[in-house]
């Protein structure tokens, strides 16, 4: 990875801010705090529990643009459901999730998911799970507090500005590193198409995207298009086609990687919307009228609301900027993201990242210089361009980033040693869009790959 052992030139970190405490917030704080290095670390939750994108609000008010194409916006505001005490944030999370990763390799490397757990687990189970995760490091956690602003100060100090959601008191607090760990399913994208603003005009709601999806009952008898291939188009359509008007409409630009009979049907990408029609245009000129509902499950922008201040800008929406390894701000390396990759197994990536963070800065490992930091970007661009790609890995990419900052961390020892992937896990890691498939045709029961006919088997891997 290019990654050398010590620091030349001592960082002084001894205050850590952690925004999020989500998943990888939470690994961070598990890491920074194994290492006996900080004398302070602090992690902001802007929710009233832990958990991030996997804390379940029941109902979502928001509000989403039409189209929605702009990254730089406004912090969320809190919501305040009717006899609560305390506020919520909306999230993409809707009532009826499984992970579509199996618990084995889901989890963190020191809390297995519980036996009865569903192979792949129930969303509530992740969050219970979580909850658990975070009991050594609650009383650090302030919960209920945004962060507002984070400043950089002389010295590469940081200024971070936070306020209560239920009291609106502001708090001004300085620090020597900031782990940026809000996750990126905030900001939803929807992109311009022709004619969407006058549609959405004249049928207000009719246009929606995931974040706000909760279940399929609102969708009973409606002729609805779901844009969008990822694993939340697959998930949600096929929730909405057991109930919606046959068949659902898939807008894709590329083919789904499941067949579904008649319940689905693939069609082209919305080239223009029909006000008159109640309709659409598609790309191959076909028009499709009377629609009642329109699902885009077209992902979100990477958003930092917080960090406006900062020069240079750390995001244009669709990656994150400046970055080392996906991980270290080049320009000011004392600020740090966590688990911005894509189509990754995000709890192992991220304890990997916190790892290596930890190591750093505690004065054990060392970045290459700013230089070789600026030319490892520049060849990431190369590759994959300015957009969404930058941050995607997929197999076996994912699998060899997580050992390879192992292995970097492993070089001055471990105070906590993060995930490595051996030939198991490697091998489930290689079959498990395949095991999901049949775990779901077999009635999502099962608590076991065994209970579905896969068994690792070390000779056969070896002959791989």
């Amino acid at each position: 990875m290019g990654l050398v052992l010590r620091a030349t030139i001592p960082l002084s970190v001894k205050k850590v801010a952690i925004i999020g405490a989500g998943p990888s917030g939470l690994a961070a704080a598990k890491f920074l705090r194994a290492e006996e290095y900080f004398d302070t670390i602090d992690i902001f939750e802007q929710q009233s529990e832990v958990g991030g994108v996997w804390h379940y609000t029941p109902s979502s008010r928001e509000k989403v643009s039409i189209p929605s194409t702009n990254p730089n916006v406004p912090l969320e505001k809190p919501i305040w459901p009717d006899g609560s005490k305390t506020p919520i944030f909306s999230n993409p999370m809707y009532e009826h999730l499984n992970t579509n990763i199996p618990k084995q390799l889901m989890g963190f490397s020191d809390q297995a998911f519980p036996a009865e757990s569903l192979l792949f687990p129930a969303r509530q189970d992740v969050q219970e799970y979580l909850v658990k995760y975070s009991q050594d490091v609650r009383d650090i956690i302030s919960f209920s507090t945004q962060v507002d602003d984070v400043r950089l100060l002389k010295e590469d100090r940081w200024e971070v500005t936070t306020k209560s959601t239920i009291t609106g008191v502001s708090k001004k607090n300085e620090y020597d590193a900031v782990v940026v760990s809000n996750g990126h399913y905030s900001v939803p994208f929807i992109p311009s198409v022709t004619g969407i603003e006058a549609f959405n005009a004249a049928y207000p709601n009719l246009i929606t995207h995931s974040k706000i999806y909760r279940s399929p009952e609102g969708f009973t008898g409606k002729k609805v298009i779901i844009v969008g291939s990822g694993a939340s188009g697959l998930d949600i359509g096929t929730q909405i086609s057991f109930v919606s008007k046959k068949p659902l409409l898939c807008s894709v630009r590329t083919p789904l990687p499941l067949q579904f009979g008649e319940a689905k049907e693939e069609v082209p990408p919305i080239s223009e919307y029909l006000v008159e029609e109640k309709g659409v245009r598609l790309e191959d000129g076909r028009v499709e009228k009377d629609i009642d509902a329109i699902v885009y499950c077209t992902g979100y922008f990477y958003s930092y609301p917080f960090l406006k201040a900062l020069d240079p800008t750390v995001t244009n929406g669709r990656r994150a900027i400046g970055l080392y390894e996906h991980v270290f701000n080049i320009a000011h390396p004392t600020l740090a993201f966590l688990a911005l990759p894509q189509k990754v197994i995000p709890f192992p990536v991220a304890e990997v990242q916190a790892a290596a963070i930890a190591k750093f800065w505690s004065n054990n490992l060392e970045l290459p210089g700013k230089e070789k930091m600026q030319t490892w970007e520049k060849k990431r661009v190369e590759e994959t361009g300015e957009g969404t790609n930058f941050h995607v890995f997929g197999y076996p990419q994912d699998a060899e980033y997580i050992n390879g900052l192992h292995d970097w961390v492993k070089l001055s020892g471990f105070k906590k040693e993060p995930t490595y992937w051996g030939p198991e896990q490697l091998w489930c890691r290689e079959i498990y869009a395949e095991v999901r498939e049949k775990w779901v045709k077999a009635g999502g029961t099962a608590r076991s790959m065994e209970e579905l006919g896969f068994k690792f088997d070390q000779d056969e891997w070896n002959r791989h």
